[in-house]
């Protein structure tokens, strides 16, 4: 059931038009704490939030929340109303924020970093960061090339 009073930032179906050809969804517990872990940690832009829904931009990456209760018709409900983990087996990766600066804003904002800064074999350097509702968040920047090029 909807909690949001009065009028939508925009009717669905302009919104739903208007969307790039990739978009990610997540369903969260609560949307204002998860704008509150998106914004100061990763930097996040928000376009629009109400307590069922809001559209933001993560890194360059246009991303939707839906509170639990707004999949109240959907089969995902129960898990979701359970509380069952959420996420597990998907790592959502945003090339271009400094890790190091998220892991710094992680750790003052009481988030669990799963992983710390750390430059790998695969040209990234990364953090792994855990928002409230146990999504994997890998960011990171380019590392200097071990080959000179």
């Amino acid at each position: 059931m909807k909690r949001r009073t009065g009028d939508p930032w925009k009717p669905a179906d302009r919104y739903g038009r208007e969307l790039p050809p990739f978009t990610v969804n997540l369903v969260v517990r609560d949307v204002q704490r998860a704008v509150g872990f998106l914004t100061p940690v990763l930097g996040a832009t928000i376009h629009y939030a109400d307590p069922d829904f809001a559209a933001i931009t993560v890194g360059g990456v246009e991303m939707m929340l839906h509170a639990d209760h707004t999949y109240d018709k959907h089969p995902w409900y129960a898990p979701l109303t359970r509380g069952e983990r959420r996420g597990l087996g998907a790592e959502l990766r945003v090339f271009g924020i400094d890790p190091d600066e998220v892991e710094r804003r992680a750790r003052e904002h009481g988030a669990t970093v799963v992983q710390p800064a750390t430059t790998k074999g695969h040209g990234w350097r990364e953090v792994m960061v855990e928002d409230p509702d146990g999504y994997l968040w890998a960011v990171g920047v380019p590392a200097p090339s071990k080959r000179g090029s």
